[in-house]
């Protein structure tokens, strides 16, 4: 398989079962560009997790931590991710235990963002005095992607109205890309008065948030899957697709990687660990698509 896909010999790379790895991607490859499409995480999984040594943003840090946002508000916000992020990464809690606390962190940070009536005209200009930051060579990524006409699926926890502009910073809003995430909502006069529902956290990435969306029915002949996350929550996103033939699972593992690779090696298919590139990804799809 390195033969044909270098980029796994990348020291980063852990695979537990290489054969079942390469059967997939050989199936992916038969089944050809048509019958693809690619479902990924936004934060933490297109954007980096660190750079020299400091964490990089989420679309909710972005916000969190801008200019617009008061220094009480800021530090109200910095003791809910303080309280909850070690929640949500324990790998000894159950995922029944932790999606209550995820929906009681994400409301009461909404309501936080919501009392400090962000304008709609300032969310450009706080994503350009932000310090996000993409995996190297998501460029390629999303350019073959749109260049086979491949759709992109993003399913975010994050602030879409954020993540959107990230992307059209980038050049690489196109137009196979589409977007499920938490939306802010404006009044008349474009201040934030409420964050539109259904309310997506972490660990409720599955079909009971996308009811009535209808966009994987539309893909219905798209059974082929690469599924790209950072967390156990990240696993169910395709659960909305017909009628999955193929899928590939590549797992990013940032952060306390010796106590949770575990749990990554017998949920993910390829598991990155530390990787800030998308280098294993791109070499994945330059294999599957180039026929």
């Amino acid at each position: 398989l390195c033969l044909q896909v270098p980029e796994l010999e990348k020291a980063t790379v852990r695979i537990r079962q290489p054969e079942r790895v390469r059967e997939i991607i050989r199936s992916l490859r038969e089944q050809g560009v048509a019958k693809l499409q690619v479902i990924s995480d936004f934060d933490m999984t297109l954007s980096r997790f660190g750079c020299n040594g400091r964490r990089c943003p989420t679309s909710h840090n972005i916000l969190d931590t801008s200019r617009v946002v008061s220094e009480d508000g800021k530090k109200k916000l910095k003791d809910l991710l303080h309280y909850y992020y070690p929640i949500e990464i324990d790998p000894n809690r159950s995922l029944e235990e932790k999606r209550p606390l995820m929906v009681e962190w994400w409301t009461k940070a909404h309501e936080l963002l919501v009392q400090q009536k962000i304008h709609k005209g300032d969310i450009a200009q706080i994503v350009r005095e932000s310090e996000a930051m993409l995996r190297y060579r998501l460029g390629d990524f999303f350019d073959q992607l749109h260049k086979n006409k491949v759709p992109l699926f993003i399913f975010s926890a994050g602030v879409g109205d954020i993540l959107e502009e990230i992307l059209r910073q980038a050049n690489v809003f196109y137009s196979n890309v589409n977007v499920v995430s938490n939306y802010m909502g404006f009044s008349e006069d474009g201040v934030l008065t409420h964050f539109k529902g259904p309310l997506i956290h972490t660990y409720n990435k599955n079909n009971t948030v996308l009811q009535g969306t209808g966009y994987f029915q539309q893909l219905s002949t798209r059974t082929s899957i690469i599924l790209l996350g950072d967390s156990m929550g990240d696993l169910t996103m395709a659960d909305g697709v017909p009628s999955v033939e193929n899928i590939l699972k590549i797992g990013f593992l940032n952060d306390k990687v010796e106590e949770r690779r575990r749990k990554y090696l017998d949920s993910y298919d390829i598991v990155l660990e530390s990787d800030e590139t998308l280098d294993v990804v791109n070499g994945i799809l330059r294999h599957i698509l180039t026929q």
